[in-house]
């Protein structure tokens, strides 16, 4: 009793000495933001590339680029909302099969439980407690089942929804910026000189800050980003040469 007591006293104070613990809790977001951003920037501009080694005119690829990016921000957000509906349906799925074992069989489940905490350094002294707690609060002890031992976090409710308007509007933003010359320069040869390089800036400055969001280097990741989107260009200007020498 006075152990616990102290140990109450300890974190009352630290909590009073305004300690605070900083965490990223927004990388499902950042994800969607990512990915959106990404295809945004490199498929139009691939595609703007192509009609301009074609010799199109700025109308048409300017044309052809909004309604790639309209279709383009339709179908990554349809495919968010269904990659993160699916998550929810198999999560909701394995909470059933979860609670539906701890009811039939829970001296396995407790069992799992000391397995679990086995794996983490902990003696049969020290789960012990643990697992009986568990065992009188069914609610956490599903909880724990689904966290520690499927790896399973519980999705918000409107995260389908959230996702596929996220993913959308990025690809959306990503996928003017290439198609912004074509607008006001009439000769595509020229419109796509400047779009090259609006587009490697924004890859570039994208890819920087990719890395800071994701912990990655953010000087290596803009360079990448960057090369990714210069190589998907230059293949479909390739390609569109090719097919017109024929």
């Amino acid at each position: 009793m006075v152990k616990q007591f102290v140990q109450d006293e300890e974190k009352q104070r630290l909590l009073q000495d305004g300690h605070e613990e900083k965490h990223f809790t927004a990388g499902e977001v950042v994800r969607d933001i990512i990915i959106g951003v990404s295809d945004g920037l490199t498929v139009p501009f691939a595609l703007a590339a192509g009609l301009s080694g074609a010799n199109a005119p700025s109308a048409l690829v300017l044309t052809a680029g909004l309604a790639e990016v309209a279709a383009g921000a339709i179908s990554m957000g349809l495919g968010g909302y269904l990659a993160a509906k699916s998550d929810a349906d198999h999560y909701h799925r394995e909470l059933q099969r979860e609670q539906e074992e701890i009811e039939t069989v829970p001296d396995t489940e407790a069992a799992e439980i000391a397995d679990i905490l086995t794996q983490y350094g902990l003696g049969p002294e020290e789960y012990g407690p643990v697992v009986t707690s568990l065992r009188n609060n069914p609610k956490a002890w599903l909880e724990f089942m689904m966290k520690f031992e499927l790896g399973l976090e519980k999705p918000e409710p409107r995260r389908a929804l959230t996702s596929a308007g996220t993913i959308a509007l990025a690809y959306v933003v990503g996928g003017l910026l290439p198609l912004l010359p074509y607008m006001f320069v009439p000769t595509a040869d020229r419109a796509m000189a400047t779009s090259v390089g609006v587009t490697l800036a924004a890859l570039l400055f994208f890819g920087y800050v990719k890395g800071r969001f994701t912990g990655n280097r953010p000087f290596l990741s803009a360079v990448q980003t960057a090369v990714v989107g210069a190589l998907a260009s230059a293949a479909a200007f390739g390609m569109a040469k090719a097919v017109q020498s024929i």
